[in-house]
């Protein structure tokens, strides 16, 4: 964790005459794109996964008619066909998984007070009043949620739902555009598949809890790429 601690450090000094005080929290949101643009081929593998299970509906539409009566062999014929034509119904997950590590290692950088012994100084840094090492419910014990820390993730909260009403509006048109092909239970490509995929518009909104829960910096990193996330796949799927 020391050379990642070094790595923040090293973007904080360098955009420190742009950024003054401010360095830190801009480095966190730099290191967050560089990590999206990392995986950005991962998310156009997955946009091109998607419209290629569109064009594989008609086909499970007549598997389903064929195998009405046995689920068993409708799920083994689906997941023939998505082989045969080499179409993941798991791409669109990969982009999120690969973003894990990032967040868990902010996450740790700054919930921690030392690093190789040494104290941690990158906690000394803020977001205008909010340190980044900092929580809501520190910032709530602190002035409350119209104190100068409070305000701060008042703002952030505003941002945080703003992108959860964008993508809950864009997720559910898609969906009525490209309905599930099997139902739950009925052959779906991949057991509990169905369910989670029907829980996917109202992902964006777990997002506040996080923000709310986890440090400040690692917060800047959930907002920026989720931020991103709206806005490359308005992109990548109109």
């Amino acid at each position: 964790m020391s050379v990642f601690a070094h790595v923040v450090q090293q973007l904080a000094d360098l955009l420190q005459p742009l950024f003054h005080a401010f360095a830190a929290a801009a480095a966190i949101i730099l290191f967050t794109a560089l990590v999206r643009l990392l995986v950005h081929p991962l998310s156009r593998a997955a946009a091109r996964g998607q419209r290629a299970r569109a064009a594989l509906q008609p086909r499970i539409a007549e598997l389903r008619k064929k195998h009405a009566k046995d689920p068993q062999r409708l799920q083994k014929a689906v997941l023939e066909l998505h082989a045969e034509e080499q179409v993941s119904p798991l791409s669109g997950i990969l982009p999120s998984l690969l973003q894990l590590p990032a967040f868990f290692l902010l996450y740790h950088l700054f919930s921690s007070s030392s690093i190789g012994g040494e104290s941690n100084g990158l906690l000394s840094h803020e977001l205008f009043a909010a340190p980044l090492g900092g929580r809501w419910a520190d910032a709530l014990a602190d002035g409350g949620v119209l104190g100068a820390a409070g305000l701060v993730y008042l703002g952030l909260f505003v941002l945080v739902a703003a992108v959860a009403v964008f993508n809950y509006r864009r997720s559910r048109a898609m969906m009525a555009k490209n309905p599930l092909p099997l139902p739950a239970g009925e052959g779906e490509q991949v057991p509990g598949l169905g369910a989670v995929t029907r829980l996917m518009p109202f992902m964006s909104f777990f997002t506040l809890v996080t923000v709310a829960v986890v440090p400040l910096a690692a917060a800047l990193y959930v907002i920026t790429s989720t931020t991103w996330s709206a806005v490359e796949r308005a992109v990548l799927y109109r």
